[in-house]
């Protein structure tokens, strides 16, 4: 029988010595940071800072994300811009964001991934702060800005979730983990709160941008002196073996063959457009509702009300956390006893929202109490998938390749998700005004028939979740047995591309 060195090597071939390789190409070194971290142990009390300062840091990404829409109706009349152009101030953040996502992913497997955070939160703080002093002349300058700071959040974006990873395994991952995407709608609803409160009280929506980057200078200090920069893999492998990176295309192949990570991407896409086409529209949507009843005057000189922001964060924030912790517990009661629950439980949420949504969007027009009641369980349905599909990511895909899986996911997700929706939902709304543009309640109707098409999506991604959970068992299964190193052969341990 031929020695192992004479063999064609493959993909997912294993060296024979303490350190795990998944690529062929032996010019490969082990990524840079990795000699200096392999025999560092990291204790609990500072693996639990670390997910404290990154849960803190994501917070202030996702306020600053969702300030811009806490103030649209501001923005709007100090740019003088239409429904459209709005949407385009979220759409090319997330273009930035989710186009350099797979760059970072890259850079986050294979160098060191502290300091790729690092200095993508300095740009971010730089290009967050600059934003703020845009004057309604320059209104190209705000979207080029924005467009920046989604680069500043694509580095942290990749890179935090895959350390949480490498810190905790098992049902204590999965809660850090919870604890972590936790900030998401906290920190959305905190935006939209924070930059209401701020632009009314200073009749100056630009303040609404210089809060989170001051803010963002503390994270910067906690993430310099308190983040360490454990070993990929280390919690995966018990600190066994030392895993080498490979090559991007080898990561690419990789993940489209595995059917869970690409139909969850689906699912999360789907997720994505639902989220951000809402939370960008919906306080405008239930200002021009009331505006409708004759409930409140339309808006002609900022300051405008800021009561829709207020309600819809604070609804955003307790839903997120209901969600979340209700979602992390059902996962972890069930997981034990139905091997595909996590799939399944993002599945019902989505299923289960989207009449919810139904039903609030259609009510918006005669009872604004009843749509935030039904806004209010989508959102909490919506939540319970959070936690869950970063966990899901973190179990199929092995240690070296989950910033690339995290980049690639997120690029998708965005292109066909978020980074569209917001300027898709004002792009229909603008084009639906030619119909009645002398009616003052035309103005609700047509933003009204734009984001009924929020709730079509979420029953897409219901399915594609159910996808998911046909084979999330044999792929989580693989992803053990590659991360231990006791991987069967590739065609055994490889799914079939989708």
């Amino acid at each position: 029988m031929a020695s192992n060195q004479h063999r064609p090597r493959n993909r997912l071939s294993l060296r024979s010595n303490s350190t795990i390789r998944y690529g062929s190409m032996s010019s490969e070194q082990p990524d840079s940071d990795a000699s200096s971290t392999q025999t560092t142990t990291i204790s609990k009390k500072r693996a639990y800072i670390a997910v404290a300062v990154l849960c803190y840091i994501n917070l202030l990404n996702y306020m600053d994300r969702y300030t811009i829409a806490g103030v649209l109706l501001n923005i709007q009349i100090y740019f003088g811009i239409p429904d459209s152009t709005s949407g385009l101030l979220q759409t090319v953040f997330i273009c930035s964001f989710m186009f350099l996502a797979p760059v970072f992913g890259y850079l986050g497997d294979r160098y060191d991934r502290k300091l790729i955070m690092i200095a993508g939160l300095i740009v971010w703080i730089v290009t967050t702060l600059g934003s703020s002093f845009v004057q309604k002349t320059h209104f190209w300058i705000l979207v080029l800005t924005r467009a920046f700071v989604g680069t500043g959040e694509a580095s942290y974006s990749t890179i935090a979730p895959t350390i949480i990873g490498d810190l905790f395994t098992g049902t204590k991952r999965t809660l850090m983990i919870s604890f972590f995407y936790i900030f998401i709608p906290v920190g959305s609803g905190l935006g939209y709160i924070m930059g209401a409160t701020i632009a009314h009280a200073t009749g100056d929506w630009r303040w609404a941008l210089r809060i989170s980057p001051a803010l963002g200078g503390l994270g910067l200090l906690l993430l310099v002196f308190l983040i360490p920069n454990p070993p990929r893999g280390a919690s995966d492998t018990q600190g066994g073996a030392t895993m080498e990176s490979t090559s991007y295309i080898e990561d690419i192949k990789y993940l489209l063959k595995n059917r869970s990570f690409v139909w969850s991407s689906f699912g999360v896409t789907a997720m994505a457009f639902v989220t951000g086409a809402l939370a960008f529209w919906t306080p405008t949507f239930l200002s021009r509702a009331q505006i409708t009843q004759g409930l409140m005057d339309p808006c002609k000189v900022e300051p405008c009300s800021p009561l829709d922001s207020y309600i819809f964060g604070a609804i955003t924030v307790v839903t997120g956390i209901v969600g979340v912790f209700l979602g992390t517990c059902i996962s972890k009661k069930l997981r034990d006893k139905v091997p595909n629950a996590d799939p399944l439980i993002c599945a019902v949420g989505m299923l289960s929202s989207s009449p919810c949504l139904f039903i609030a969007i259609v009510l918006a027009a005669t009872s604004i109490p009843a749509t935030y009641t039904f806004i209010a369980i989508g959102e909490t349905l919506l939540s319970l998938n959070w936690a869950i599909l970063a966990d899901i990511l973190l179990y199929v895909v092995v240690p070296t390749r989950r910033a690339t899986a995290e980049a690639l996911q997120i690029m998708v997700c965005h292109l066909l998700g978020d980074a569209g929706s917001p300027y898709l939902i004002g792009t229909i709304s603008d084009a639906l005004l030619k119909y009645n543009p002398d009616s003052p309640s035309w103005n609700f109707r047509r933003l009204e028939y734009s984001v009924l098409l929020c709730p079509v999506v979420g029953v897409l991604g219901g399915l594609f979740f159910l996808m998911t959970s046909l084979y999330i068992k044999e792929d989580r299964k693989a992803a053990e047995l590659l991360a231990s190193g006791q991987a069967p052969e590739p065609q055994e341990t490889t799914t079939e591309s989708v």
